[in-house]
């Protein structure tokens, strides 16, 4: 070998013609089972190899890679293993001069079939699959940086090269258990398949460019569709740590969109597959927080709720009893992951993008026009799309719920916009009490920016409250009260008035009039916070069309949140005045205490007709306290009315303008400066509510006009519309003419006749 080595240095020229006779030796001994001649060939052809980088090694190239192909063919375990680490040690070496024909799509189908040895002896078995995968790894070692070879990444190899990996990855035991990261393994693990597999799948996502990605992953895809590995998650989800750990951070958006995209292609798959790959996503979204999440957020959330949409109406598809119930319960599963995965992708948000997430969805959430005046019963049909549609909501704010609880916004005006918040509002006064209960719990979300809320219970307000302190209010917090304030206090009005509530509905009203106090509190807040307490302690007394357990938890709620608002503002009177109340109900009506009134087993009937005023909080005591606190105490004596809606406040201003004006109008017109003016007529409830009406009408009537100028210059033949423009410019420049005459012939004499001077100058 050291006479051959030194001749091919010196003789460059003559290398092709050793490797050509290499080549032939070795395929006759090959022929005649001599093996052991084959094995010195090979070593051979490796030393020259290595030791030669002539300008004409690629001739040599071609007689080696023709020997290795034909040791691959081989039946013989020896000679495969033999002819692969020959070539792996080909595939080491850094070629000098570029090859334009060479061909690697036989090592890659070969060593694919030998990743899926079935061979009878396992030992021989394993050693034959991970001369595969190092075959595998040495064909992407020499092909994916060298742009003259065959483009390793072509689907044609990718579609062999990772589902023959994916293969040897499913016969590691435990493999749930394996780090997400690669770590340096022992000598006895390097033994096997699946860890050499492992490696040799995190080499190659890790070379993939950006444009790669996607004939990577989706083999993956394919192989887990294959062999039905959605279900259990476990080698599914092993498989993309693997491969968002390997990826390059700023590529794990492609993966995310390659999940989302197989998720609309399985749309009508069983809900596990469903549930499978929206677990797997769910976990790939956590790992891609440190990278990048791309910058079509809204399409993914906009895939995930399409996903609900079609899961509810599987989940509403006639069919037997047995069958429904069991569908049911699957899409149900499946709802709750993808639900689950809304809130781990919005984790991983900026605040920013996690608001337009939020606006996203409240948008989609079907809020339908009132049909409670409807004379006709509810058909079949209705009742089914009513049904869809109160499911549709419930998933909609349950996933609005996940993305809101990891929401942070220093300012209430960036957590709750106008139009987030209305369409909010307009979705809790749907009379749907788990539609209510939702809403409540997304408001304190976007309310709490120091995690009170869980905290916060009418039971433990009489407790420590060490942990809790009033922030100042900034003066945006403090607009955001001035503007939405009133409705957030007339949607608490509202919902504690409904019977279906549960005690679950009475903690959250109390959670969130507790957070309004801790985080949003200027006076005015505070003093219409009590006038609220003190509303719904009167409903629980007055409201005889309410449960009594619903009476109950209000008079146990004003009381346990005025109890907490008292030892927040350290106002001693209210205080004390709360204790006494306590006091005299703990003798009395001890069903009101807040511990009783919010406790697992309240009183079923007690007996709210003929208690004392001592178990009741006071109005009067409460002002005079308040007002001697600095507080506004004729504020605070005038009972709370829920206010109207903005829409309602600025039709009625609106109206009352537009009376005013026409009024004014009107006298202008009709009487003279030196007459005696008419007296103005009243403006009563029945001429505002006139006026409301025709302004209506008005609008209908000019909404009409409008509709049928445009049809007809979008219709109409293009002679007519110059005909009607030309009647309109005639009829225009006769008005006009008018006019000039008027204006410019001089006014009469006293006598009645036309002096001299003016005929001479316009009598032409």
């Amino acid at each position: 070998m050291e006479k051959l080595t030194f001749y091919a240095l010196s003789a460059p020229e003559k290398l092709d013609r050793i490797g050509a006779y290499l080549s032939e030796r070795l395929t006759r001994d090959v022929g005649r089972h001599r093996y052991g001649s084959v094995c010195i060939a090979m070593e051979a052809l490796d030393q020259l190899l290595m030791a030669c980088h002539c300008q004409s090694i690629n001739l040599f190239v071609e007689s080696f890679l023709k020997m290795v192909a034909k040791l691959l063919e081989s039946e013989k375990p020896n000679l495969q293993i033999l002819g692969t680490n020959s070539f792996v040690k080909f595939a080491n070496i850094e070629e000098d001069t570029p090859s334009y024909h060479r061909s690697y799509d036989f090592f890659v189908s070969r060593f694919s079939e030998m990743c899926h040895s079935g061979h009878g002896d396992p030992d021989v078995r394993d050693r034959i699959r991970m001369a595969g995968i190092k075959g595998l790894q040495g064909v992407v070692r020499k092909t994916v940086n060298d742009e003259l070879q065959a483009n390793i990444w072509d689907p044609q190899h990718m579609d062999k090269i990772v589902p023959s990996l994916l293969f040897n990855l499913q016969q590691a035991e435990n493999t749930e258990s394996r780090s997400p990261s690669p770590l340096q393994a022992s000598e006895k693990e390097q033994e096997n398949p699946w860890e050499l597999a492992e490696r040799c799948l995190r080499e190659l996502l890790g070379r993939a460019a950006f444009g790669n990605i996607k004939n990577a992953i989706k083999p993956v895809l394919v192989h887990l569709d294959n062999h039905s590995l959605w279900e259990p998650q476990v080698f599914a989800r092993s498989c993309f740590r693997i491969i968002m750990f390997s990826i390059q951070p700023q590529h794990s958006h492609l993966v995310i969109q390659q999940l989302l995209g197989h998720l609309d292609a399985n749309s009508r798959s069983a809900a596990p597959i469903r549930a499978g790959i929206v677990g797997v996503l769910s976990e790939a979204a956590g790992i891609a927080a440190s990278g990048s999440v791309g910058p079509t957020v809204l399409e993914v959330f906009n895939t995930l709720l399409r996903q609900l949409r079609l899961s509810i109406d599987l989940a509403l598809c006639d069919s037997g009893k047995d069958s429904r119930n069991s569908r049911e319960s699957q899409e149900r599963m499946f709802q709750e992951a993808v639900i689950k995965t809304i809130g781990s992708f919005s984790g991983t948000l900026p605040p920013y993008q996690q608001s337009e997430v939020m606006i996203f969805i409240v948008n989609k959430i079907p809020i339908p026009e009132d049909s409670r005046n409807s004379p006709e019963p509810p058909s079949a049909a209705a009742s089914d799309g009513a049904e869809r549609r109160r499911r549709t909501q419930l998933m909609l704010l349950r996933s609005l719920l996940q993305v809101s609880a990891g929401f942070r916004c220093s300012q209430a005006l960036s957590a709750l916009p106008s139009a987030f918040l209305e369409r909010l509002l307009a979705a809790a006064l749907l009379r749907e009490p788990q539609v209510a209960a939702l809403v409540l719990d997304i408001l304190s979300s976007c309310i709490d920016r120091r995690g009170h809320r869980h905290s916060l219970c009418p039971a433990g307000s009489m407790g420590d409250i060490s942990a809790l302190k009033m922030e100042k209010c900034s003066r945006q917090d403090s607009l955001f009260m001035k503007k939405h304030g009133s409705q957030l206090f007339r949607l608490l009005f509202l919902l504690a008035q409904h019977g279906h509530n549960s005690l679950l509905h009475f903690r959250a009203l109390f959670r969130l009039l507790a957070l309004l106090a801790l985080e949003l509190a200027t006076d005015d807040v505070i003093v219409d916070l009590v006038r609220l307490a003190l509303a719904l302690q009167a409903l629980g007394q007055e409201g005889s069309s309410l449960p009594a357990r619903n009476r109950c938890a209000l008079l146990g709620l004003s009381a346990a949140f005025v109890a907490l608002l008292g030892r927040l503002l350290g106002v001693v009177g209210l205080v004390q005045h709360v204790q006494e109340v306590m006091q005299a109900r703990q003798e009395s009506a001890p069903f009101l205490l807040p511990q009783e009134a919010f406790g697992d087993s309240p009183r079923p009937n007690p007996n709210l007709d003929q208690l004392g005023p001592e178990v009741f909080l006071a109005q009067n005591k409460i002002s005079e306290i308040l007002g001697g606190s600095g507080y506004s105490a004729e504020r605070i004596s005038a009972p709370y009315e829920p206010q109207s809606s903005d829409e309602d406040r600025l039709s009625k201003r609106k109206s009352i303008g537009e009376t005013i004006s026409l009024q004014v109008e009107m006298e202008s017109r009709n009487s003279p400066e030196r007459e005696q003016r008419a007296p103005a007529e009243e403006i009563t409830y029945e001429t505002l509510k006139k006026a409301i009406v025709d302004s209506v009408a008005v609008e209908e009537q000019e909404r009409e006009r409008r509709r049928q100028v445009v049809e007809k210059f979008q219709t109409a033949p293009f002679e007519e519309i110059a005909a009607h423009c030309g009647a309109r410019a005639t009829l225009l420049q006769s008005k006009l003419n008018q006019i000039f005459e008027i204006n410019i012939r001089p006014p009469p004499s006293p006598s009645g006749t036309v002096s001299e001077e003016a005929q001479e100058e316009f009598g032409e």
